[in-house]
């Protein structure tokens, strides 16, 4: 006889702070289970696939095939599994669909086997971190209503709490204290509890990460006095308050908001006084929450253009071969200035670097260069003591690089052959800057185009894989900044499912 086993993982793409905090609808439906008896969860078993309106067909799927779909109207259907056995146990999805299509697919929910229970999914909202007035949340997600959730720390052979969910399929848990935390189940109170969920760790921390600061549209390295600013501020939380500085000062700005986790701060005329480095910080509303660290600075610089162009140099040609290094040498009239490095691109210059040196002459370098680096560079400077004085730009310098962009890396992200039902991930990565990577099998491109959120590389997804998603496949970079290019294909990576 077996067992049903349900753990429920969320679909979809992971956001960072600047992203997470978007309003969106969702349009997904929602999949779980339900056992006839709790005391015997696996004789009689229904899942049951919820859309997000009314519906006129729902398809389940297992180990990412897809069964017959089901042609009616509603807001719900239920599948019925009946006793579970060897060919009921699986991984399972599913969608609903209208006349403009079919939705994305729901959550996965795991049927499996009579030795173990599956684990469930612990993750922890809105953040993985407790600090002096703020607790986080531990939230346990399975995908069979009706069970008892039990939360335990790491060190402690008792269970810390235990939450009921009779009509949900999660139960949420405040953690007040730092530790490795993992969640289990059970369908009755005389049942063994399930596997463990991974563990999440949550740490103590003495003030808040900081936040991240940046200008809203802004590329120019030197600034006209007189234009307007606005600096982002994005928080990894929603519901707080905001501060911009300048040094250690406090600014008191006009603000608005897109969104809970971050603010716009808005600089109507800049004058050249005002150039400086600025950081932001937040606390929880209500003053309950220590200030942040601050953000990583941002350099703000204006020029009035009054002073002499420098001159921009380069060694050692205009036109190195690929992987060689460049310096660009921007000379001023004298010492104790302010240099940017500047490239041209549609929307203007934009800034690659900032130095101050103690001489006259600002050293600038482009390092293992590619055909992404080609393109006309100008630098300009500023005097940092009063009355704050810039230069105009210099002549413009043309760098060519030829040859094709370098091939990316692609890496499989598991080993061996991938379990139906599963996600596979592949790693695709580029030496290059500023690209969006796209995942093809046999050639065609099987994935939208994905830009990294951090790092030379973007994690590239085929969810909820089935036989049909074996083959081989290859990853490409491309850009249109500062210069279009399209990179070769990568090295093949095979992709098995088991069983196939």
């Amino acid at each position: 006889m077996s067992v049903l086993v349900v753990s429920l993982l969320f679909w979809g793409l992971s956001l960072g702070p600047a992203t997470k905090a978007a309003v969106f609808l969702e349009t997904r439906p929602s999949l779980w289970a339900e056992a006839e008896s709790p005391l015997e969860p696996w004789a009689n078993v229904t899942l049951t696939c919820r859309a997000y309106q009314g519906s006129l067909d729902f398809q389940l799927f297992k180990d990412g095939v897809a069964q017959d779909p089901v042609h009616l109207f509603g807001v719900e259907h239920q599948f019925h599994l009946g006793a579970v056995t060897s060919e009921t146990q699986g991984l399972y999805r599913c969608r609903t669909g209208m006349g403009d299509g079919w939705t994305e697919f729901s959550n996965l929910v795991e049927v499996s086997g009579a030795d173990s229970l599956a684990p469930p999914l612990l993750s922890a909202e809105p953040v993985s971190w407790i600090t002096l007035g703020f607790n986080t949340t531990l939230v346990c997600q399975g995908g069979l209503r009706g069970v008892t959730f039990l939360l335990r720390q790491e060190g402690n052979d008792e269970f810390l709490e235990v939450a009921e969910a009779p009509k949900d399929t999660k139960a949420s848990f405040l953690v007040h204290r730092a530790g490795n935390y993992s969640c289990s189940y059970r369908t009755h109170a005389a049942g063994n509890p399930s596997k463990p969920s991974a563990t999440v760790s949550i740490e103590e921390l003495e003030a808040p990460p900081p936040p991240a600061l940046s200008f809203k549209r802004e590329t120019s390295a030197f600034l006209r006095p007189g234009v307007r600013v606005s600096f982002l501020c994005v928080a990894p939380l929603s519901g707080v308050e905001f501060q911009l500085q300048r040094g250690e000062t406090k600014l008191l700005l006009s603000m608005s908001s897109t969104s809970p986790d971050r603010v716009f701060f808005h600089m109507d005329t800049v004058a050249p006084s005002e150039s400086g480095l600025y950081t932001c910080r937040y606390q929880l509303r209500g003053g309950h929450m220590a200030w942040s660290v601050d953000s990583a600075p941002v350099e703000l610089q204006l020029s009035d253009g009054t002073l002499p162009a420098p001159v921009l140099e380069l060694q050692p040609s205009s036109s190195p071969a690929p992987g060689e290094l460049v310096r660009l040498l921007c000379h001023a009239p004298r010492a104790g200035l302010r240099f940017s490095l500047e490239r041209e691109d549609k929307r203007g210059p934009r800034v690659l670097g900032r130095l101050s040196p103690a001489g006259a002459v600002a050293h600038f370098e482009l390092r293992d260069v590619s055909v992404q680096d080609s393109g006309n560079y100008s630098c300009v400077y500023v005097d940092p003591a009063p009355p704050f004085a810039g230069s105009a730009r210099s002549e413009p310098v043309e760098l060519h690089v030829d040859g094709p962009p370098p091939k990316p890396k692609l890496r499989p992200l598991w080993q061996g052959a991938v379990t139906p039902g599963r996600d596979a991930v592949l790693r695709c990565e580029s030496p290059l800057s500023d690209v969006t990577f796209e995942l093809l099998r046999e050639g065609e491109v099987v994935t939208s185009p994905v830009y990294p959120a951090t790092g030379p590389g973007a994690d590239l997804v085929l969810t909820y894989v089935g036989p049909q998603h074996a083959g081989n496949y290859s990853c490409r970079y491309r850009s249109s900044w500062p210069n279009p290019l399209l990179s070769e294909l990568s090295d093949p990576v095979e992709l098995q499912v088991a069983g196939e």
